[in-house]
């Protein structure tokens, strides 16, 4: 018996008829976003079509981990998380993060379109928010090395580090020019000249690999643009009073040289060039880095950066639809993401943020995820979470160190003899990987102490000397006599970071440092200081009491590198890449500016 045709049923069967016919949904034959075959443009463009104002306004936001819940990723459609500095999951493990970062994929997989997001971290020199990771030289030491091809292949080590945790994009490197030593980010830098971070832009090939698609490659981020590393007293976050001839011959060669290398991703300065906040500065962003540069990927803030464009407290519709227009197209905002979703739909409706502008945004973010595979591969390559911290990163760590040291002094004490009577070793940066590794190491302003795994400066040392040859190790150097053959005074700066490392007073040894070398050098022994900073520092009155001064930088975990030279297993080629004033009152002194130096730029003896 057949049941006459209800009209639902009616309708149904014309649909499949007609469907059978092909006259149905000709959008078939365009490109699917979903299809790896098809070229990104095309990929793209078809994901772009199919996707709601609010969906686009979310791939423009970065969420920091502590301030969105997964299903906040999965309502508001969020296309990025970073973690701060020193934001971590508990245990700070790498399976952990690996695990926190797939928790979070798995949010952004439940949208509609199922867009990945991607997360990123400052791996500055090292997956350094990572206990356990390989901690590098950071990069005023790695500059010293004068050695691109060893920096590319921190890049790739580092990488695979962040890899296994399930990260996809990395907030370095830093290409910052550092003009004025008073900087708390000098140490970020490779160098005073723009011929060093150009020619260390090549950590952005051992970051992005031959192909962002490949296993172990990872976003690399150019930043900060521009001009950070040339404010007036150095002051962080402060205005570079630079021509546009200047600022263009000192600051913008070593983005140049980013973007040839295809740097997928561009993070905005907090500081102004001559008044105006580059967060809001559409010449720089628009004109210069993506029209006269060519830049093809995409510009992200720093941190609640766009807050500071009209100089009031918090996020303004100004802010928002200022850097949007200037040409930022991810905004970290970091935590009230709420109410920056709520104030850019508000402009967009208007019409004050063109929609043109947000298609543009996001055809630039989400080609970047296409070309990580992301959509094919969104989940932690856990392969790679071996990797982090180990032994053949170490090595790596540790050649690093041996590249970076400078010897600046030496009256024939150096190198040490590793057999035959007893060493003392002193200083406060001796035995303590959180001063020897300083800033961005676990926490953001780093710590002391055993903040992670690695080798001392004085485990180097003894690992190094010859059995029956005595290291006596005293922080203070009490316990010092005329007995010992050397005295070796591993002193320096604590750590810091951004804003709390700025030195606008005295850029001297603190008094414990002075104390100790006092100790040191009331025994008669000579005196060998090994110098652990990220900067150079105001040592001229000290200088003549010392038979050897060797810059150590900040080196990170591979304490053992720092031995090798000490004791002449590694003949030192470092060279300063930064001058070394006479005093404070210089600064800011740089090559070519005819100040007199202590050590000029390029400074480095050999044995």
């Amino acid at each position: 018996m057949t049941r006459p045709l209800d009209a639902a049923r009616l309708l149904a069967l014309v649909v499949l008829t007609v469907a059978a016919l092909g006259v149905v949904r000709p959008t078939l034959a365009r490109a699917d976003y979903t299809d790896p075959n098809q070229p990104v443009a095309a990929r793209v463009a078809d994901l772009l079509s199919r996707m709601t104002l609010d969906e686009k306004l979310g791939q423009m936001t970065q969420v920091e981990r502590t301030a969105a819940t997964t299903s906040d990723l999965t309502t508001f459609r969020i296309g990025s998380v970073l973690s701060g500095g020193g934001s971590a999951p508990s245990p700070n493990t790498p399976t952990a993060w690996a695990d926190m970062y797939d928790n979070f994929q798995r949010a952004a997989l439940a949208t509609p379109l199922r867009i990945p997001m991607i997360y990123g971290v400052d791996a500055v020199h090292g997956h350094n928010n990572v206990v356990g990771a390989t901690i590098f030289p950071h990069n005023i030491g790695l500059g010293a090395t004068r050695d691109p091809a060893l920096v590319q292949q921190i890049g790739r080590a580092a990488a695979e580090e962040v890899s296994g945790t399930g990260i996809d994009w990395d907030f370095a490197p830093c290409l910052c020019v550092a003009r004025n030593d008073r900087w708390g980010r000098t140490y970020e830098s490779f160098g005073e000249t723009p011929d060093l971070p150009s020619s260390m832009a090549t950590i952005i090939t051992g970051l992005q690999g031959t192909s962002l698609a490949a296993p172990g490659s990872v976003l690399a981020t150019a930043k900060h643009y521009v001009g950070d590393g040339g404010t007036t007293n150095g002051t962080d976050q402060g205005n570079t009073q630079l021509s546009e001839t200047d600022l263009r011959a000192i600051h913008l060669p070593p983005f140049r040289e980013a973007v040839n290398r295809n740097v997928g991703s561009v993070m905005i300065s907090f500081s102004s060039w001559n008044g105006t906040k580059v967060h809001g500065n559409g010449f720089l962003i628009n004109t210069v880095l993506k029209g006269e540069l060519g830049f093809s990927g995409f510009v992200v803030s720093d941190w609640a950066g766009i807050d500071q464009i009209d100089g009031a407290t918090g996020t303004s519709a100004t802010d928002v639809r200022t850097a949007i227009n200037a040409g930022i197209d991810m905004v970290m905002v970091p935590t009230d993401f709420r109410n920056f979703l709520n104030l850019l739909r508000a402009e967009v409706q208007a019409g004050r943020v063109p929609l043109s502008r947000v298609d543009d945004a996001n055809r630039r973010i989400l080609t970047k995820k296409f070309e990580l595979g992301l959509f094919e591969r969104p989940f932690t390559d856990r392969s790679f979470t071996p990797t982090v911290g180990s032994a053949a990163h170490r090595a790596l760590a540790r050649q690093a160190v041996r590249e970076s040291q400078v010897l600046l002094k030496n009256t024939g004490v150096l190198p040490l003899a590793k057999s035959g009577g007893k060493i003392f070793v002193a200083g406060k940066s001796a035995s303590n990987i959180g001063l020897q590794s300083g800033g961005w190491t676990v926490s953001w302003q780093g710590g002391s102490g055993a903040t992670t795994p690695g080798t001392t400066i004085l485990q180097g040392i003894r690992n190094t000397v010859a059995p029956g040859t005595t290291v006596t190790f005293s922080a203070n150097g009490s316990g010092i006599d005329s007995s010992y053959r050397a005295a070796i005074a591993v002193i320096g700066e604590n750590p810091y970071a951004e804003g709390r490392g700025d030195r606008p007073g005295s850029m001297g040894l603190d008094n414990t440092d002075l104390n100790t070398l006092n100790t040191l050098r009331a025994s008669g022994v000579p005196v060998i200081v090994v110098l652990v900073s990220g900067r150079p520092m105001d040592i001229a009155a000290q200088l003549p009491n010392w038979n050897a001064l060797l810059a150590a930088w900040l080196p990170g975990t591979e304490g053992q590198g720092v031995a090798d030279v000490l004791f002449g297993d590694y003949n030192p080629t470092g060279k300063l890449p930064s001058t070394w004033m006479q005093s404070a009152s210089q600064q800011p002194i740089n090559a070519g500016d005819g100040k007199p130096a202590l050590f000029p730029q390029g400074a480095g003896l050999h044995y």
